[in-house]
């Protein structure tokens, strides 16, 4: 039996994802199953801040946005921008929790200014990023 080689040529692409490595195949081809959700660190602590934050501006702890930067020693416009996040929809707080927000909903963009109606939201990160997982018809679910 002698020896063959055989080349084998797979076209694909390799894009970066949120700091991950994704591989993007040709159309028409099977895609490989989705990856484990994956929970955005930068993106969750600061969700988690934001609404310690919030707390303690409620409960009297800090009267001012000032206040608390001071206690933290980091900028109030940071602060002011991680509390802007309490405002988010429900729906996108536990997709994010779930590590299924939408592409476009990055700890940058999420510093961004965004629509505080929760049904605009979601078309507004859809718009970012295609492909999102969050339903976005939370006026429907309401009813």
């Amino acid at each position: 039996m002698t020896e063959q080689t055989v080349t084998v040529t797979v076209p694909f692409a390799i894009r970066k994802h949120g700091g991950r490595k994704l591989v993007i195949t040709p159309d028409g081809m099977a895609a490989a199953p989705a990856p484990r959700a994956r929970v955005g660190n930068a993106l969750l602590k600061a969700l988690a801040r934001g609404f310690r934050w919030q707390k303690m501006l409620r409960e009297g702890e800090y009267q001012t946005v000032e206040e608390i930067a001071d206690a933290e020693n980091i900028n109030p416009s940071y602060v002011s921008r991680v509390l802007r996040m309490t405002l988010l929809a429900p729906e996108i707080v536990e997709a994010i929790l779930a590590g299924r927000q939408p592409e476009g909903l990055t700890m940058a963009r999420a510093m961004q200014p965004f629509p505080v109606e929760w049904t605009s939201q979601g078309v507004h990160f859809d718009q970012v990023g295609k492909g999102s997982q969050v339903n976005t018809n939370f006026a429907a679910q309401r009813d």
